[in-house]
């Protein structure tokens, strides 16, 4: 439905499909995204004139998005310690420990501009299948002496929308250069050592994001290289970069 709206509307209007629960949620790939009640669940639309900073490095949308899912959390006063974090290239994690959200993008350019659809789910008051935002409330309330509130799904997606809405505004104005460091702020990949391939495959290191939102790694004797995100995949229990 929203994909058909999407061309009909005039394009200072938004649009967004907002889900109480999916029963055919998807994710990267052939993967399968388990939707109970209790999940932010939405499909947004927005267009990037494909002359413009974004419009040239459209890989970098989903880090833009999974950095404001996070940061619709942390940027509350009294919740910037709650243990949210990006993980490469499109998930929302708890620490380094487990999954609680994703991030798909389709994108179509029709002449010069993109119209992309931004699907994005994460766990806000069900426990099940991984963990949720307001599990890691009421454990941080426990450990900090605190009484934070649990928050909504709703409002989670409003504060998404509008924190995306500020950080394509910078990345417009000011490229990569302009979100890197918030993004660095909250990523589970910082000086990580990883191996290429298979359990057996050359030794790496997580070096940052290059400037179209790629993977960049240091591999011994090799230099820098580059991970296109649409190639491999990050195995984050085994450690792995492996190619789909």
């Amino acid at each position: 439905l929203i994909g058909r709206l999407m061309f009909e509307l005039p394009e200072e209007m938004g649009l967004i499909a907002i889900a109480v629960r999916q029963t055919q949620g998807k994710g990267r790939g052939r993967n399968v995204w388990l939707s109970p009640v209790g999940c932010a669940l939405s499909t947004l639309h927005i267009t990037i004139p494909l002359h413009s900073n974004l419009g040239q490095r459209i890989p970098f949308i989903q880090h833009l998005v999974s950095l404001a899912v996070v940061e619709s959390v942390r940027s509350i006063q009294g919740y910037e310690d709650i243990d949210l974090r990006v993980k490469w290239p499109n998930d929302i994690y708890y620490s380094d420990l487990m999954k609680l959200g994703g991030v798909l993008v389709n994108s179509t350019l029709i002449e010069t501009t993109f119209h992309i659809l931004i699907g994005f789910g994460f766990n806000v008051n069900n426990s099940n299948p991984t963990v949720c935002i307001n599990d890691l409330i009421v454990k941080f309330n426990k450990e900090e002496g605190t009484k934070l509130k649990a928050l909504t799904a709703d409002c989670l997606i409003a504060r998404t929308v509008t924190v995306l809405e500020r950080l394509i505004d910078i990345f417009q104005e000011k490229g990569p250069n302009g979100v890197l460091p918030r993004y660095y702020k909250y990523w589970v990949h910082s000086g990580k050592q990883v191996r290429l391939h298979n359990e057996e495959g050359p030794i790496a290191w997580i070096v940052g994001i290059d400037d179209y939102g790629f993977l960049q790694v240091h591999e011994e004797g090799k230099g820098v290289t580059s991970v296109h995100p649409d190639g491999n995949s990050f195995d984050m229990l085994r450690n792995l970069i492996v190619p789909k």
